[in-house]
């Protein structure tokens, strides 16, 4: 049965006592009118038994997950301490892992599609080439201070060449050793020829590998060193690269040393084909008056500053010029031509330095006695390298020469690398900061100042610490799960993930406010979880679900965000259903002891204080959740009477003498109460009907309003303090959303605003720089502004994969090549011709030994067999490529062979016996080619002519080469997407024709996911918002509601990328992950409306009101402490973190507000779905069900008797005996007084009181000459009114004023000390039946024979029963009904 009033216990639960069992219904008037939102099982129940009409399945479900919180609100609030002891305990278990986390910061694996193409594509080539192979670039950019000036000039090349130079000077000491420039450059590979005197003169001058435009010139040569010039026998000067002139040495070694006259000639062939000749002496010189500028210079003679601009056109050579050609592109930026062109104008010089690559560097230490002292390792490597690039940068910054008006910067792929590591950390000040503004916040927003007991400060402090702890222990699980950090996780993750985890808090903690006082205090926590816990719970849910469907993006950095904010929000749900609820607990108990917030050991005492009591179960009931333990006999028992008086009174006057004029009436304290009393009394909201309502009647909000004008202003202050949102939204905003007149302009705005939204969309491009990643204001922040500007070249290669048949398939790689190389982004030779590959070279190197081969053959000094000493080294190595067959020797060949056929096809049988001897013969053209071969061809020496053996090792088959490509012109993302889909058109083309292989570069390794990332928004969108239609159509059982939400949290996704559209952001990975996890966030501005409108009863427009009479609160802080979480990534040095987070992140907090709290509610008034619950007459409210018969008037009502429970454990389980507590609660009395009299004597007039006995019987007085004042009513509260006029009076009918004087009376006591016996058996009527003229004695435990009752002045309690209180206690009188004793109070 309802039950309609509180059964009473003590003020202050003793933590003694056994735990309460669930509760039957308590009936209170939003139960009446938000049914399922505060019961679902009431509702289920009422369509039942036919009082109602609803949706059965939603109202059962939600009532099994309503249950399920309650009775855990219930357990937390009896464990309140331990539950809070053991979450921080766990939290702080977790948040250790923090110490493990690993911060990645290698750009590659952060941003590189996950899963697909690119990935398998990376991972092939590592697997083959292995990790650390190649080469790493380090650049040199030079440009004017003053923008758009002009660099071709003498001075400015001249500081270029002092940069590069101060850069080739840069030594580091690490592990105890001198690395030098050339210790950690590339430097081709070339041939060993195994003599001492050959091997000592090419391996000093082998130079590091450095793309310039100083190459042009012979300062240049400057720079190639060697550190120390060599000596070389019969040659007086010393030689380094600028005097080096190889042909005039080979010719006087040739003369000088016959007996390596051979070895000698060949080592000029191999010179001359590589285009080495005089090296650089042949160059014109920057400053023609060096001394050192070599005699055949071309301007040596005329002494004139060469055109610079016409020697830079069409690009450099190094010091290779057949097989070392610098594009211009690549060396000269912002550059314009004259008609003939010639470059005339330029405004930025790059130089590019190449390094050993991590396996190289390694590799070609491990066996040098430098090294072996040190246990050397690829770590070690690595550390030499990076601490070389990090020198480098260093010197090359600061090598601006003096007045020279030039801006020279420096770029390694360490000091990024070490860039994004610094940037990674987080901000300590700004977290410290954004946390203590979001602790302020929720103490401001819960705090009240006018009244310390109700303050909820504290509730707001430990619920953002509790948030706090979540996020650090969330993000130590991400650590122990190995998920990767980033600079995304450690700028952002802190902010939003406080931001978001608060709504929940501000959501229980307002609920927590609203608690009916009609529920009794034990089934606080239990009703707070029970009201607002399917609503986080249901929020969370699709939060996580909604976070972890961004997890469908494939880029590492963002999947990494999406599963961790779906962690941190899984921990944040766990704290606010296990945690949070103890420390609303522990306020409860706090505002129950009347002790002020914060301050909790000030205790606040008003003048009436309200004795609220609350049930419990008879002594030894089982409570569900606690095992009570025997307790000793009890003291004797004792008795404590508490009376209770308040008074008020109303001087209710005329403001002239029309009768009909305008009433006024002042509410005051009464004189009788003392201005103490009166001026401290506050209004009570939380107590019972039985006490509050005739406390609120008494002590109204505003009856410290005395007559004094003076407290008008600090009054009115007051009264606007504790003005609130949900009186707002009830009296104001929620009315007006239901009328036409407001309904029409919202439907317009939003419909130009997604017009505009979609306009932003068209305008929106794909796209992410590299610029945008680098923080603002850092040197290479700035050195990638600069670069991107003049210089739009990237590096791209042609992987051939394994199963591809090279010899027999030529054709197909020359067209492949041929296809990629006409694209108009491809940079061409200067005399327009196509860049050659390593099969074209590897051709021409042969048709050049047939050439060789032919001659010989001629002139017969190769025959049929053999071959005579006077052929050439060439012709004899060609013989004997001539007789391989790939098998077998076939001097057959000697006859017709051909090494390469007319069309240009090497002989598909030797093939890689050909490969063999051009990768050992030629090794520099081999390294200029770029071809990488995989598995690297056999090791090989010719052995010249002397060798008469012709067998040739063949090389294992390849499965690795590439093509190499230089790409310019692209700027632009779209004109980068567009070469890639041309590109990747082409590779699948001949993928599919026999030619598997893969495009390899910059360009794909960051802009491949643009090729897909539309297709993968629109699947993670439709996956997000599916979801999230399932999930809230299977928790509310309501297709219909789902959809409208599932449609607002599109607007708002939709309107949030058309906003970005408009200020010019680009759509890449990091807005897709944004746009999903705006799904989440939206939720928490969207869900809790609909759920309280579809909770509440009555029509749409009465729904929409309660709906945001109750969430408009909660909502509006939650979007206020989002933005505050978000308001901090403003001062983050990323401009990505404020372009792509802050800004987009402050506009959906302000989007999710508006389509929430204004969208939203319209249209649900216009289309929304019938409430879960509907009253059969389709009024805003249930039924009130009958309340219980009143009590008999004069009688003691007995707290032992009530709270029995139906359920199975209140059988007893002890046969012990116990001393218990029972409390009497006299009923009320009220006398209400009214005095008419004059104007004037309404400050003089005492009235006359007439005031009946305690004892009397109910009656009414009638008002003397017919007029009868205003009554109070109670079922429960008996009241008395008398009369009394002024002698002024007369017998007008009309009161010029009337003083009316309510005064109330309650008396509550107190027995400690009753034994109560419990036996395990059935419940029976205990004491038993009174034999007749007997009354019971509770200390002999027996029948008193005297049958006298115990005097109550001796402090024994008027007790006729302390049994179980079962359902045989009857009670006499009482009006009918059921008479049982549980009748409550």
């Amino acid at each position: 049965m309802e039950r309609w009033a509180i059964p009473a216990t003590p003020d202050s639960e003793d933590v003694r006592f056994p735990s309460p069992a669930p509760p039957e219904d308590f009936i209170y008037e939003e139960l009446l009118t938000r049914t399922s939102w505060c019961n679902a099982d009431y509702g289920y129940r009422q369509i039942e038994r036919g009082r109602a009409e609803g949706n059965k399945a939603a109202l059962w479900l939600r009532s099994k997950i309503q249950s399920l919180l309650f009775t855990l609100g219930c357990y937390l609030q009896l464990h309140s301490g331990k539950a809070i002891f053991l979450g921080i305990v766990l939290l702080g278990t977790f948040a250790v892992g923090l110490k493990s986390a690993h911060v990645e910061t290698n750009v590659q694996k952060l941003w590189v599609e996950v899963g697909g193409r690119l990935q398998r594509e990376l991972e092939y080539t590592e697997r083959t080439l292995g990790v650390g192979v190649g080469q790493s670039n380090q650049l040199v950019l030079q440009t004017s201070r003053q923008p758009g000036a002009d660099l071709l000039n003498r001075d400015a090349m001249l500081q270029h060449l002092e940069s590069v130079r101060l850069a080739t000077q840069v030594k580091v000491s690490v592990h105890d050793k001198i690395w030098t420039f050339r210790d950690v450059c590339y430097i081709p590979a070339y041939p060993s020829y195994e003599e001492s005197f050959i091997d000592g003169l090419i391996e000093p001058l082998m130079p590091c590998t450095i793309v310039t435009p100083l190459d042009c010139f012979w300062d240049g040569a400057k720079l190639l060193g060697p550190e120390h010039p060599l000596s070389l026998p019969g040659i007086d000067e010393k030689i380094d690269w600028t005097n080096l002139d190889l042909v005039e040495i080979l010719e006087y070694y040739n003369t000088t040393y016959p007996a390596y006259r051979e070895m000698l000639t060949n080592m000029a062939n191999m010179i001359d084909s590589m285009g080495v000749g005089r090296g650089y002496l042949e160059r014109p010189c920057l400053n023609p008056t060096d001394p050192d500028c070599p005699d055949i210079a071309p301007n040596k003679a005329s002494m004139q500053v060469p055109n610079i601009g016409e020697t830079l056109t069409g690009g450099c050579q190094g010091f290779a010029r057949k097989l070392m050609e610098w594009p211009e592109e690549m060396i000269v930026g912002g550059v314009s031509k004259n008609s003939s062109g010639y470059i005339n104008r330029a405004e930025a010089l790059q130089t590019v330095i190449q390094l050993r690559g991590e396996k190289d560097m390694y590799e070609s230490w491990k066996n040098n006695q430098k090294v072996g002292d040190i246990r050397w390792s690829r770590e070690k490597a690595i550390t030499v390298l990076e601490e070389w690039q990090r020198k480098f940068t260093e010197v090359v910054r600061n090598s601006t020469l003096n007045g020279s008006g030039q801006e020279v910067n420096a770029f390694s792929s360490t000091a990024l690398n070490d860039l994004m590591a610094d940037f990674s950390e987080t901000s300590s000040i700004r977290v410290i900061l954004g946390y203590s503004i979001m602790v302020i916040y929720a103490f401001l927003t819960m705090v009240k100042v006018h009244d310390g007991v109700a303050s909820q400060g504290g509730v707001g402090l430990c619920g953002v610490l509790l948030v706090t702890g979540s996020v650090a222990a969330a993000l130590g699980f991400c650590a122990w799960i190995r998920l990767v950090f980033n600079s995304a996780t450690t700028q952002v993750l802190p902010f939003l993930a406080l931001g978001v985890g608060v709504d929940d808090m501000f959501l229980l903690a307002h609920s927590s406010t609203s608690i009916p006082s009609e529920i009794p205090f034990v089934y606080y926590t239990g009703e707070v979880l029970r009201r607002a816990g399917v609503s986080v719970l249901l929020s969370s849910c699709i939060n996580i679900c909604g976070f972890l469907s961004a997890a469908v993006v494939p880029i590492p950095a963002l999947r990494s965000l999406a599963f961790q904010l779906a962690i941190i929000l899984a921990f944040n749900l766990l704290v606010m259903l296990f945690i949070f609820p103890a420390v609303l607990a522990l306020d409860a108990e706090r505002r129950e002891m009347r002790r002020v917030d914060i301050l909790c050991c000030i205790t606040r005492h008003v003048p009436s204080r309200v004795i609220r009591v609350q049930p419990r179960p008879l002594c030894g009931g089982q409570a569900p959740y606690t095992h009570r333990a025997p307790r000793p006999p009890a003291a004797a028992p004792t008795r404590v009477e508490i009376e209770v008086q308040s008074a008020i009174e109303t001087v209710t006057t005329t403001t002239d003498n029309n009768p009909r004029a305008h009433n006024v009436t002042v509410v005051h304290p009464h004189p009788s109460m003392g201005p103490a009393q009166g001026e401290g009394m506050t209004p009570v909201y939380d107590t019972p009907p039985s006490t509050a309502a005739s406390n609120r009647a008494l002590v109204h909000q505003n009856s410290f309003i005395g007559r004094d004008q003076g407290l008008k202003l600090p009054m009115g202050l007051c009264k606007f303090w504790r003005w609130n949102l949900s009186s707002f939204a009830k009296d104001h905003y929620g009315p007006l959303l239901g009328k036409k007149y407001a309904q029409i302009p919202v439907l317009l705005f939003f419909g130009f605003l997604l017009a505009a939204s979609i306009y932003g969309i068209l305008q929106m491009e794909d796209g992410l720089e590299l610029d945008d990643v680098i923080p603002q204001g850092t040197p290479e922040a700035d050195f990638l502004a600069t670069q991107s500007r003049y210089f739009s070249y990237y590096d791209m290669y042609i992987v051939s994969e394994e199963n591809f048949d090279y010899p027999h398939h030529q054709r197909q790689l020359y067209a492949l090549h041929r296809e990629v190389a006409n694209l108009e982004n491809v940079v061409r030779r200067p005399d327009g011709g196509l860049q050659k590959f390593w099969l074209e070279i590897f051709r021409e190197w042969l048709i050049y030994m047939q050439a060789a081969f032919d001659q010989d053959k001629y002139e017969g000094r190769i025959i049929y067999n053999s071959w005579y000493q006077n052929a050439t080294d060439d012709g004899v190595l060609a013989y004997k490529m001539m007789v391989q067959t790939g098998h077998s020797i076939d001097t057959g060949r000697f006859l017709d062979g051909r090494l390469v056929d007319s069309q240009g096809i090497i002989y598909p049988g030797a093939f890689y016996k050909y490969l063999t001897v051009w990768y050992n013969y030629e090794f520099i053209s081999v390294a200029a080619t770029q071809g990488n071969f995989r598995p690297t061809p056999p090791s090989w020496t010719p052995g010249g002519k002397t060798e008469k053996d012709v067998s040739i090792p063949t090389s294992q088959r390849l499965n690795y080469t590439q093509l190499p490509f230089y790409l310019i012109n692209l700027r632009e993302t779209n004109d980068i997407l567009s070469l890639l889909r041309r590109v990747r058109n082409i590779s699948d083309y001949f993928t599919s024709v026999g030619v598997p292989n893969y495009p390899r570069g910059v360009p794909f390794t960051f802009w491949e996911q643009y090729l897909n990332l539309r297709q993968y928004l629109l699947m993670a969108m439709a996956c997000v918002l599916g979801g999230t239609f399932v999930i809230v159509t299977l928790l509310l059982v309501n297709p219909w509601a789902a959809l409208i939400l599932v449609f607002v949290l599109g607007m708002i996704s939709v309107e949030l990328l058309g906003f970005m559209g408009l200020i010019g952001l680009k759509l890449s990975a990091i807005p897709v992950v944004t746009l999903i996890i705006s799904v989440g966030v939206g939720v928490e501005f969207t869900l809790h409306v609909c759920y309280a409108f579809l909770t509440a009863v009555g029509d749409r427009e009465h729904r929409v009101t309660l709906a945001l009479e109750h969430t408009l609160a909660p909502v509006l802080d939650g979007g206020l402490s989002t933005l505050l979480g978000v308001l901090m990534l403003a001062g983050a040095e990323f401009m990505f973190i404020i372009n792509y987070f802050f800004y987009v992140f402050l506009a959906l907090i302000i989007l999710g507000l508006l389509n929430g709290l204004v969208l939203l509610p319209v249209l649900l008034v216009l289309f929304g779905p019938p409430g879960e619950i509907i009253s059969p007459e389709n009024g805003n409210r249930l039924r009130t069900p009958t309340p219980p018969p009143t009590p008999p008037l004069g009688r003691n009502v007995r707290m032992g008797q009530l709270g029995r429970s139906r359920h199975a454990w209140d059988t007893p389980a002890h046969d012990q005996g116990y001393a218990r507590d029972h409390i009497e609660v006299h009923p009320p009395e009220l006398v209400v007084e009214t005095t008419r009299c004059d104007l004037s004597a309404v400050n003089q007039q005492e009235p006359v009181t007439v005031r009946p006995p305690p004892t009397a019987p109910r009656r009414h007085h009638q008002p003397m000459g017919g007029h009868r004042p205003p009554q109070f009513s109670h079922p429960h509260i008996p009241h008395y009114t008398t009369t009394t006029s002024s002698s002024s009076s007369g017998g007008s009918p009309q009161l010029a004023g009337h003083v009316t004087t309510v005064t109330a009376t309650s008396r509550v006591a107190i027995i400690h000390g009753i034994p109560c016996t419990v036996v395990e058996r059935p419940r029976e009527r205990w004491p038993p039946a009174a034999p007749r003229g007997k009354q019971w004695d509770p200390k002999g435990k027996q029948w008193d024979p005297k049958g006298k009752q115990w005097d109550p002045k001796g402090g024994v309690p008027q007790i006729r029963d302390c049994g179980s209180g079962g359902r045989g206690s009857e009670r006499r009188g009482g009006g009918g009904g059921d008479s049982s004793s549980d009748t409550p109070v």
